[in-house]
C-alpha cells in the first residue's frame, strides 16, 4: 500500500514552524542514513520503501509533547512521543509504521523500565523486533533534533549517549552496528 508520508506530516503539522522544520530535517537525515544501510546490505532483504516511510514518520508524535527547545508545545512528556505517534499512525491505518514509532525510543523500552521511569506510558514492552524496526531505531541514534540536527554523531558519541541510558543500550547499539555493517571504528564520519 502506497503511503504519502508528507501528506500525513502536513495533516498533523499544518503550519511552517520550528517543530515541523526540525521534524522533517531530522527524519530525512534518519531516513537517508537508513536507506544507505539498506543499499549496503542486500543480504538482509530489507524493505526500502517501508524503511523510508517509517523513518520519515518515526517522530510524528513530537508535537503532542512539551519540548520547547524544538518548538513542541504539547502537554505530554517527551518520552511519550513514540507511543503518541503510534496512536496517530494506527488511526491513519498504518499499524506497521506505528510499531516503529513506539519502539524507537532509546534502544526500545521494557515494561519494567517504563514502570521504573514513572512515565505516562502503558506498561508494555516496546522493543524493536523486525530488522526494519531495529534499523530505524539504530539510525535515529546518530541524529538529534538539537545539537546534531545538521550533522551526524560519530559512533563514539552514540555510544556515550547510550551509556547514559544503560550498559544494555550500549551493547544493543554495538550489536546493531555489526548487523548493519556500520564500521564502529570510523569516527571520521561514522556513516
Amino acid at each position: 500500500m502506497f503511503m504519502d508520508y508528507m501528506a500525513i506530516i502536513n495533516k498533523y503539522y499544518p503550519e511552517d514552524n520550528d517543530c515541523k522544520r526540525i521534524l522533517v530535517k531530522h527524519s530525512r537525515m534518519v531516513a537517508d542514513f537508513a536507506l544507505e544501510i539498506v543499499e549496503r546490505n542486500p543480504q538482509l532483504a530489507l524493505d526500502a520503501q517501508f524503511v523510508e516511510e517509517a523513518a520519515m514518520l518515526h517522530d510524528i508524535g513530537i508535537f503532542l509533547t512539551s519540548a520547547p527547545d524544538i518548538g513542541c508545545r504539547g502537554e505530554a512528556q517527551y518520552i511519550c512521543h513514540g507511543f503518541l505517534g503510534a496512536e496517530i499512525l494506527r488511526k491513519e491505518g498504518f499499524p506497521q509504521h506505528a510499531r516503529v514509532c513506539e519502539r524507537h525510543t532509546g534502544t526500545g523500552l521494557t515494561k519494567e523500565r517504563i514502570a521504573e521511569g514513572g512515565w505516562q506510558l502503558p506498561q508494555i514492552d516496546m522493543l524493536p523486533e523486525t530488522l526494519e524496526e531495529q534499523l530505524i531505531c539504530f539510525a535515529d541514534k546518530f541524529f538529534s533534533k538539537v545539537k546534531y540536527l545538521h550533522r551526524p554523531r560519530t559512533f563514539q558519541q552514540v555510544i556515550e549517549s547510550m551509556a547514559r541510558i544503560s550498559p544494555e543500550s550500549v551493547e544493543k547499539v554495538k550489536e546493531w552496528a555489526g548487523v548493519f555493517s556500520v564500521d564502529a571504528t570510523d569516527d571520521k564520519k561514522s556513516l
